[in-house]
């Protein structure tokens, strides 16, 4: 966690900065955002389907 804390402050500096390094920083700024990404989906996949469970149930006991 530590890792990626630094990664990410680094990364940030080098925006704020200006760096010339566009290439490397888009690079980065895109597998930020991906990983960002797959960790909403993977998020939003298993509440789903908690939530899903849970109307389920609640579905079955105001049948009987």
């Amino acid at each position: 966690m530590e890792k990626l804390f630094v990664s990410v402050l680094t990364f940030w500096n080098g925006i704020v900065n200006g760096e010339k390094e566009k290439g490397a920083t888009a690079t980065e700024y895109a597998v930020l955002v991906s990983f960002i990404a797959l960790i909403i989906i993977g998020g939003v996949t298993i509440f789903g389907n908690a939530l899903s469970g849970w109307f389920g149930t609640l579905a079955g006991k105001v049948a009987q």
